[in-house]
């Protein structure tokens, strides 16, 4: 980086393949006696890439498909909501893993992922946990049940809002139980870490100011994430209304839930447990998932081998870079297999749709699930 700042090394495809190979995981903050900010320089980096990018390093069509993509979809990501039942319509067809049989389509990293997504669920908009009631759109408030404890915002993410609302029906369900009221403004956006990581800094500091906005007419407690790298976002880029913090759902219920009240069913297995780079080298909250699931009698929670190192998700890095990401997850697939477990626990929709993808291709009969997801179920929500 400083070699390209001072003018000795030109920006080429060698240099870009170099910072793109980086999967931004930031463990080297970590270990760093000198606590360099690395994911600074990197994202900073890229953003000066970003101003003179040689054309022939990704084609103008690709380009164009994907900032077409993010900006209809990303940046109102309301739309995925709309288009949540024909995407469960077309799912239920099968026509998805029909067009993956094409021979032009095959080969498509992009197309292999869509087409091997579990079945779409929906929003519910009754009292969460009703077997009726459920809508394309979500709710703006879900109220505390019994006696209420606090007020807070949740954040749905993107591409979550669409493959991950289990854990999201999931999030308000335990809430609520535990008297909390649950808003969920409608003109919340993408976290942005997709285009700050992307080196489009003021893309991703638009998005944040609209966050900001939506949360801040609520007076809440706290602004609640499921999903680690949006946290991880959420905090580095100031979204607060000035009170409310950014909370991770597994460190939020540790520190200020009440279970006196709670039944929890047994559940005696040995539950895996994936530490995702954002939840332990940003937010330094790698424990809480330990201390969320073991709440369940029966449980013992366990890490999954190799959790030091990277999976190979990294935000949009199994897409542009599979060969190393499907190299990295290798290991943990191995781990996976040979333990005999049926859940593995990961807190970041990223991971945890890197690993089903996998697990999918090779046979695995493994459930990926959010701490909270399993939380809930053995708290008596039907998924």
């Amino acid at each position: 980086m400083n070699g390209f700042v001072n003018e000795r090394i030109p920006l080429n495809a060698r240099l870009i393949q170099h910072m793109d190979r980086c999967l931004t995981c930031r463990a080297c903050e970590v270990v760093c006696p000198n606590n360099v900010a690395y994911g600074n320089l990197i994202d900073s980096m890229r953003a000066l890439i970003a101003v003179d990018q040689p054309k022939s390093v990704d084609s103008p069509r690709k380009l164009f498909v994907i900032n077409l993509l993010k900006k209809q979809l990303l940046n109102k990501p309301v739309r995925l909501d709309r288009l949540r039942g024909l995407f469960h319509f077309v799912q239920k067809k099968g026509w998805l893993r029909w067009i993956r049989e094409l021979s032009n389509f095959g080969n498509n990293k992009l197309v292999r992922f869509v087409a091997q997504l579990p079945l779409i669920k929906f929003p519910h908009v009754g009292e969460v946990g009703e077997k009726h009631g459920k809508s394309s759109l979500w709710k703006e408030i879900y109220p505390a049940i019994k006696r209420k404890r606090g007020e807070v915002g949740l954040f749905l993410g993107c591409i979550a809002r669409l493959t991950d609302v289990a854990t999201l029906n999931s999030c308000i369900y335990v809430l609520n139980h535990l008297g909390y009221t649950v808003y969920v403004p409608a003109d919340q956006v993408c976290c942005g870490a997709i285009y700050q990581h992307d080196g489009a800094l003021k893309e991703a500091a638009v998005l944040s100011r609209q966050n900001k906005s939506a949360f801040a007419r609520y007076d809440i407690d706290a602004i609640i994430s499921t999903a680690s790298g949006c946290g991880a976002q959420l905090l580095e880029s100031g979204v607060t209304n000035g009170r409310a913090q950014i909370a991770d759902i597994s460190q939020f219920l540790i520190a200020n839930g009440e279970w006196g009240d709670v039944t929890l069913a047994p559940l005696p297995e040995r539950i895996l447990v994936h530490e995702p780079c954002s939840q332990r080298n940003v937010l330094r909250e790698q424990a809480y998932p330990y201390k969320l699931i073991e709440l369940i009698p029966g449980v013992q929670a366990v890490p999954l081998p190799g959790n030091n190192q990277c999976c190979g998700a990294a935000g949009t890095f199994f897409l542009d870079q599979p060969d190393i990401a499907d190299m990295l997850l290798n290991e943990k697939i191995l781990a996976l297999e040979e333990s005999g477990v049926r859940y593995l626990v990961t807190s970041n929709i990223g991971c945890a749709m890197h690993f089903s993808n996998r697990m999918y291709e090779d046979g695995v009969r493994v459930e990926v699930l959010h701490p909270i997801t399993l939380l809930a179920k053995q708290m008596g929500l039907e998924l």
